[in-house]
């Protein structure tokens, strides 16, 4: 055989095994991606009841409007949730059910939640308000306004947690909230 078709014949075999290779490289990151990518939230997971709300002065020119719960988990394993970029905190809007994030809420501490066992999470949002002074006689008007604009047309907040799959539904209280929202500094 010539050397020209040995070549030929070795560099063709050569290119069949590295499109074999690519091939089977792909197909296996394509069914990993596919794989994740169906994995449904899971819900079921946790169960979470409104413990109650504080609305502190920040600064003299915001506000933060904290919201507890006792969050339940319903599981064998244990869990553990914190801020950074795979959670996602987001209200259910009272108009439609559409999620919104317009105004940002975060989690106020990691929690840490034991298999069967219940813990307290708060998630706070933080916005601009010109805090009024004590003796302002719309003082407790101002504060209430205040919090029914935040809480205005929504039904609950939603947390996503991307990293394990869950999704945690903390109910509201808003109308109880409404009437009685009081401020404490």
């Amino acid at each position: 055989m010539p050397s020209k078709s040995l070549l030929i014949a070795g560099g063709s075999v050569g290119a069949v095994l590295i499109l074999l290779l690519a091939l089977a490289v792909g197909g296996t990151a394509v069914n990993r991606a596919r794989s994740g990518a169906v994995k449904p939230w899971n819900d079921k997971a946790f169960q979470a009841k409104y413990v109650g709300s504080q609305l502190k002065e920040v600064d003299r020119f915001s506000a933060r409007l904290t919201l507890t719960y006792d969050l339940e988990n319903m599981t064998d394993g244990d869990y553990h949730l914190a801020e950074g970029p795979g959670l996602v905190i987001a209200r259910k809007l009272a108009s439609g059910g559409r999620l919104s994030q317009e105004e940002p809420a975060r989690l106020s501490y990691p929690v840490f939640l034991p298999a069967w066992q219940s813990a307290r999470i708060a998630i706070e949002i933080t916005q601009p308000f010109a805090w009024p002074a004590e003796d302002d006689p719309g003082y407790e008007t101002k504060l209430r306004e205040f919090v029914k604009g935040r809480l205005a047309n929504a039904v609950e907040f939603v947390v996503y947690d991307e990293a394990s799959r869950c999704r945690l539904e903390l109910p509201s209280a808003w109308q109880d909230l409404q009437d009685t929202a009081q401020a404490s500094y």
